[in-house]
């Protein structure tokens, strides 16, 4: 069953009479469960196309249909609920918040769903120990590898349960032996847990 349908989408950015064109009347159809790798050399277009699956950048043209639901065609306050409910990303940057603990970044994504606080920590800690970084919740992530962080990012990214996980070259600054170990943490969500994930 397709969980993801991009319809004869495009996103043209136009900055005066300059016109470039990030997506072409893009056709996708992305199946419940599957594993989805998106290759290509640099300016062609697929963190465009994560973001408008993510639910942050729109389409210029075309619709974007995740779970049965035009996403494209959603108010800035429903993209946000999607994003909460549906979708958990991923960035090579980690786009962790260095003052805090690891524990109280993973729940942060809780925090903007409205989970309670018992809830938040419970979920945060289960998130973590699946990554296996139960014994570091109140490390900061200075004092943390690179792998380290990046799983920190990985956990952050799965406390909300999301239908889809979005990884954004999630291994680019990590030497090759970690990122196999991030690899493999990916490989176990999918086979195991189900997950779909959408890795640029």
């Amino acid at each position: 069953m397709a969980i993801v349908e991009f319809k004869d989408v495009s996103r043209v950015y136009r900055n005066g009479d300059h016109e470039q064109r990030a997506l072409d009347h893009v056709n996708l159809s992305l199946e419940e469960g599957k594993f989805i790798v998106v290759l290509g050399p640099s300016g062609a277009g697929k963190s465009t196309l994560l973001n408008m699956l993510g639910g942050l950048d729109n389409p210029t043209e075309g619709t974007i249909v995740v779970n049965g639901k035009d996403i494209s065609t959603l108010t800035p306050n429903e993209l946000a609920e999607y994003r909460a409910a549906s979708v958990g990303f991923v960035f090579q940057s980690y786009n962790l918040i260095s003052h805090q603990t690891v524990l109280s970044n993973v729940e942060l994504a809780l925090t903007l769903s409205g989970v309670s606080a018992d809830e938040r920590r419970s979920r945060a800690v289960k998130a973590l120990e699946q990554v296996g970084l139960g014994d570091q919740i109140n490390k900061r992530p200075a004092e943390m590898s690179g792998g380290q962080v990046q799983r920190v990012a990985i956990a952050r990214a799965m406390a909300n349960d999301p239908s889809i996980i979005l990884a954004d070259e999630p291994t680019g600054a990590l030497d090759t032996k970690t990122s196999d170990k991030v690899m493999e943490i990916f490989k176990h969500l999918n086979t195991e847990m189900g997950k779909t994930i959408v890795l640029i």
